[in-house]
């Protein structure tokens, strides 16, 4: 008797354990537990050194970033060095590298980098700023020198997944809060920024549709034309999958709002046909003269465009300098102010994504921070 006596005595004690853990405690309805996905494009190393990275990585993870999307070339090695790093402090790491700009050199020929519609090459003068040397898709020496970096790059153990970057032809419309920056009025398409008209371009089409584009009076007026140039960066892509996928390996990307209502119509990118695991679109309302709302309405275009079966991670701008935001005439140095940023993480995940990506956490304020670390422990319904 008292054997059974001590044995239901024991048994009450492990309910009333149960009923007490945090995980019990969530059940009943308490989002202690939840938190939302943070990702963040982050740049380095630079001169620091192992310790100093360390004390960054384990600071951002307090905070609460679980993943970095992390940006150091196309060295191997530095990749391997910083990996460890951050798998040590807990972070996820993916490798940030851009895909079609790449820096003028030696492996990369001059006739390899795309042709604008009046025959200039991105090699010698590329389009807004200096550093937009862009590649065209269609060279088989691109694809190949891209497929052998992002590849080498996949062999590395300490990399979970490839990030993509400038997976894309150039601008051919700026967003419009770039327009005064640039002192342009980009109303349509104009042949200084549509891209790419090389002889490789233009031959090819003229092989699968029958129309020579270089005698066509308007080329922005054809739609087989716009498909053609879709197609080369979705092959792109496809290739790069491939390579990703066969070391074990994710791969996601940056990517324009929408697909639809931005990223086709103004960098070519209809990446709800791409193959890739998950989404980052840089939903950066300041450039497109929007609120958050707007953000909200842009990630469920992205969700909805991928049938919600890949995952949409909503790319956030921040305000380095909140004070000078309303003076500041370069629109690359707004963003979403502390006040704001609640309402973009509502956005994002109200309408579906699965996380968000900060752009970066290094213009974070104090008071970013203050406002993030609530934010990001609600469940939004």
């Amino acid at each position: 008797m008292v054997n059974l006596i001590n044995k239901l005595f024991a048994f009450l004690l492990i309910l009333t354990a149960v009923a007490c853990s945090p995980s019990a405690k969530q059940d009943e309805g308490s989002t202690e537990k939840y938190k939302v996905p943070v990702y963040a494009w982050l740049g380095g190393p630079g001169e620091s050194s192992d310790e100093e990275i360390k004390a960054n990585f384990l600071d951002l993870k307090a905070k609460g970033i679980d993943v970095l999307m992390y940006n150091g070339g196309q060295d191997p090695d530095t990749y391997k060095r910083v990996g460890k790093i951050a798998k040590a402090a807990g972070l996820g790491f993916h490798t940030w590298i851009p895909t079609m700009v790449q820096s003028l050199r030696d492996e990369l020929k001059p006739e390899w980098y795309a042709v604008n519609g009046k025959g200039e090459s991105a090699y010698d003068k590329p389009a807004y700023v200096p550093h937009y040397h862009f590649l065209c898709p269609s060279r088989p020496g691109v694809q190949d020198f891209l497929t052998d970096m992002y590849g080498k790059i996949a062999d590395l153990e300490e990399v979970d997944a490839i990030h993509l970057d400038y997976i894309r032809f150039p601008d051919v419309i700026l967003a419009r809060g770039l327009w005064e920056k640039y002192g342009l009025v980009m109303d349509k398409e104009y042949p200084a920024y549509d891209y790419c008209y090389c002889d490789k371009c233009t031959a090819d089409f003229k092989s699968q549709s029958g129309i020579d584009i270089m005698s066509v009076e308007d080329p922005t007026q054809v739609a087989e034309w716009k498909q053609f140039r879709y197609d080369l960066i979705t092959n792109i892509v496809s290739q790069l999958t491939e390579v990703a996928h066969s070391r074990g390996k994710q791969i996601n990307g940056a990517v324009f709002p929408g697909p639809n209502s931005v990223a086709k119509k103004i960098v070519r990118q209809e990446w709800d046909k791409w193959s890739m695991d998950a989404y980052f679109p840089m939903n950066y309302n300041d450039f497109y003269l929007q609120d958050t709302t707007w953000i909200g309405a842009v990630t469920k275009e992205a969700v909805t465009a991928l049938e919600n079966k890949k995952p949409v991670i909503s790319g956030l701008f921040i305000c380095p300098d909140p004070a000078k935001k309303t003076g500041e005439p370069d629109p690359e140095n707004h963003g979403l102010l502390p006040e704001e940023l609640e309402g973009a993480i509502r956005a994002s995940m109200q309408n579906g994504a699965a996380g968000i990506c900060l752009f970066t956490p290094g213009r974070m304020t104090e008071e970013h921070w203050k406002v993030f670390e609530k934010a990001i422990y609600k469940k939004y319904e």
